[in-house]
This record gives structure tokens, C-alpha cells and sequence, in this order.
């Protein structure tokens, strides 16, 4: 994921009494350095999730933790259901600049599992985190609703891609059933890998759609 920064600000004050304008929640915390990038506002959000539970975690909450003010968590995240998110318009970007310089004669079906494996290519360093996140992700009810619209962004860039290459339209159902078929895929992938501590996601997504080839060539 990419990290970006942002220069803090004089703290807005809060509606409410007096007391609530004063309160510790909308300043930033004492005593260490405060998250300067969103990947380090989202591990620090992760892991207050993790512990505490989704819902019963809040805004003021995780910017106490991360040592920074209100107003500056909503300069990286637009909500708390974004957090868990990360930098996906960013990386959904990196995937449709893939697709774009995907050869012409390379297979469709290879064309997209190398896409989605690109897409969901991290640091290692970053493995922990994102198990927490695609935890979260998949089972806080939460997020349900949020996850949607972020899953209908990414099938977006597939059929984009698999319409350029049919010459349809992206509404239309062969695209559109590509794109479902290549998120359930990936979400298979990533269901086996969090239930595995020895698996490897790449692997697993390149499995995956080996899978669906060779099932769908079958007949089965």
C-alpha cells in the first residue's frame, strides 16, 4: 500500500459544551509520535478493531491512539469503514494501468488472474496487517454493506477490461459475469488463506483460477 502524509493542523473545536470541546479524544495524544501516513493510521486502527471489536471502536478513539487529531483522520479516511480499506482506489488504479498494458494476444483468463494477483501483491511486512483487515472485511456484518460498494469498484475495472477485449459494453452480461466470477475467485483465495497460516495468497488466487479453468474445460 502507499503511504502518504499530511501536515497537522490547529485543531477545529468540537460542537457541543465546553467540555466536550475540551476533551482528550479531539487532541492529539501525548507522549508519542503521532501517525503521519494512512498506512500507519490504518495499523493502528487494525489493531484497536482486532482487539476491541469493530463497532465498539471510534473515531476519536483510534486518532487518540494514533496520536493525532479528528479533523486529521478525515483527511485520510473519509469514515471509520473506510479505514479497513486501506489505499484500495490507489491500487485499484495500479490495476487498471495493468490491464492496460496487458498484451493483446496474451489469453483473457491469464490476462485476469495475473491482473488480480498484481492487485493483491503486498510487502511482507504487510501480512499481518492485511490478514487483520480481510478479516474485518469478511466477517464484520458491519462492513457488509460498505464492502459492496468497494467490490462493485473493483468487478468495475475487470469488466472494463474483459468489454475492451470482446468490444461490448461494460453493463453487458459477459463482463459483468466475468467480473462476479473473477471476485468470487479471489475471495475463495483469500477465505483459504486466512484459515491457513502456511498458505501463500498468491499462490492460492493462481490455484483458484486454474481451477475454474480447468473445471468449466471439464464440464464438471
Amino acid at each position: 500500500m502507499t503511504d502518504h502524509g499530511g501536515e497537522r493542523m490547529p485543531e477545529a473545536a468540537a460542537p457541543g459544551t465546553a467540555e466536550q470541546t475540551a476533551s482528550t479524544a479531539d487532541r492529539p495524544r501525548v507522549g508519542r509520535a503521532p501517525a503521519t501516513t494512512s498506512a500507519e493510521l490504518s495499523h493502528v486502527g487494525l489493531r484497536l478493531f482486532i482487539e476491541r471489536g469493530f463497532d465498539e471502536v471510534t473515531v476519536d478513539e483510534i486518532a487518540q491512539e494514533a496520536g493525532i487529531g479528528r479533523r486529521t483522520f478525515f483527511r485520510y479516511f473519509p469514515s471509520k469503514n473506510d479505514l479497513p480499506w486501506g489505499d484500495f482506489g490507489m491500487l485499484l488504479e495500479r490495476m487498471r494501468d495493468y490491464f492496460a498494458e496487458v498484451p493483446p494476444d496474451m489469453p483473457m483468463l491469464d490476462a485476469l488472474r495475473l491482473g488480480t494477483q498484481h492487485f493483491n501483491t503486498f510487502p511482507e511486512a504487510e501480512t499481518p496487517f492485511h490478514k487483520q483487515r480481510m478479516q474485518l472485511l469478511l466477517n464484520s456484518p458491519s462492513l457488509v454493506a460498505h464492502s459492496a460498494v468497494r467490490y462493485a469498484d473493483w468487478r468495475r475495472v475487470v469488466a472494463e477490461f474483459v468489454a475492451d477485449r470482446l468490444g461490448l459494453d461494460p453493463p453487458d452480461l459477459t463482463p459483468q459475469t466475468v467480473a462476479w466470477a473473477c471476485l468470487g475467485v479471489t475471495l475463495s483465495a483469500y477465505e483459504r488463506w486466512l484459515a491457513d497460516d502456511d498458505a501463500e495468497l498468491i499462490a492460492l488466487i493462481d490455484e483458484a483460477f486454474g481451477l475454474l479453468a480447468e473445471t468449466f474445460r471439464a464440464g464438471g
